[in-house]
């Protein structure tokens, strides 16, 4: 039974400086505090609400006081199961959860041991937990902020449009750069418990250019490697799609806003009697509307992650191995990875990283 007054006048000078102190451990300080308002009459409950614990909590450091003293409150070593969170706790760190988006458990953890004086055995128990209060560990997406919601609405029903009228005669493909560097990229991996896994590092310092189209109707690539992306470059990459569809007497080529695809000389290219291409323009900031840009992700998957190359030749072969045979030969296992099912990116409704 707890009753007011408890205290010693050296113990509650001593709890008194313990609570104020800015240098103390924080939970020290709020044990500390405990007593103080214990002694001056406060309830358990309401002692437990003031500080955002459970009111179980509270009568474990008042046992712990009146049996250790002042040092007992220092000692955290607790032993046996975990005991179960508050309302207000949980109502607690899910505040915290929201407004910090902690990258890791380690950091819940150590937040919930300063804050709440609560600690967990196990990584998995915090995971739990963190199921239950409704969070969950998401990667941040790559949010083009300057992206235009009205226009990218805009284009995608122009393409449903022009590929619902699709004549027979006509073929729609898409366009864009990519210059993978020679080196492995490391991704994670299951492995037994305690080991250690590593991938070799090369140079780095060589980069294979490669100006490409796809078809996704067919899967037929052209995969152009060039010293330099450019307007010689787009000509001669939109010279392949004409060759690449010998028997259509329309090619609608998508493609993004780079300066090249814009230059004079493929304007010129473009007006010259007998071209086949028509060019359409994806909006600016929107790379997610280009389909070809998954299948690069697509063929760092396949080929550079947890992938060393000793010699660059060799990684520039399997790049280009992959973008021009395996991806045609094996189009019907793949296509569902490089679809034109478009998405809006509205920046307003993505909370932004600072």
């Amino acid at each position: 039974m707890m009753s007011a007054g408890f205290l010693t006048s050296e113990e509650l000078t001593l709890l008194t400086a313990l609570a104020k102190s800015n240098k103390l451990e924080h939970r020290v300080a709020r044990r500390a505090n405990a007593m103080v308002l214990l002694h001056e009459g406060w309830s358990f409950g309401r002692v437990a609400q003031a500080l955002l614990m459970d009111d179980s909590t509270i009568r474990e450091w008042y046992a712990e006081f009146r049996t250790s003293g002042v040092e007992g409150l220092k000692e955290f070593q607790h032993k046996g199961g975990m005991r179960r969170m508050s309302a207000a706790q949980e109502a607690a760190l899910a505040a915290w959860v929201t407004e910090t988006l902690p990258r890791s458990t380690c950091a819940v953890a150590q937040w919930m041991a300063d804050e709440m004086d609560i600690r967990f055995d196990s990584r998995s128990g915090i995971i739990k937990l963190l199921h239950r209060l409704g969070f969950e560990h998401r990667k941040p997406e790559a949010v083009p902020a300057k992206a235009n919601v009205v226009k990218q609405n805009d284009f995608i029903d122009q393409y449903e449009s022009q590929q619902n009228g699709l004549a027979a005669d006509e073929a729609t493909v898409f366009v864009d750069a990519v210059h993978p560097t020679h080196g492995a990229h490391p991704i994670g991996c299951w492995m037994p418990r305690g080991g250690r896994v590593g991938v070799d590092q090369s140079s780095g310092r060589d980069r294979l250019n490669i100006h490409g189209a796809i078809d996704l109707e067919t899967g037929e690539t052209r995969m152009i490697d060039v010293l330099t992306v450019d307007a010689i470059s787009t000509i001669a990459l939109l010279s392949a799609i004409e060759n690449m569809h010998p028997d259509k007497r329309r090619i609608h080529v998508y493609l993004d806003n780079a300066r090249y695809h814009h230059a004079k000389a493929v304007r010129e290219w473009l007006e010259q009697p007998g071209r086949r291409v028509v060019l359409h323009f994806i909006p600016a900031y929107c790379p997610h509307l280009n389909p070809i840009e998954r299948l690069w992700g697509l063929m760092h998957r396949e080929i550079t992650h947890n992938r060393c190359y000793r010699h660059y030749r060799d990684f520039a072969n399997a790049i280009l191995g992959f973008l021009r045979q395996t991806v045609p030969k094996n189009w019907r296992d793949l296509c569902d990875h490089v679809s034109d099912n478009f998405r809006v990116i509205d920046p307003a409704q993505i909370r932004i990283l600072a």
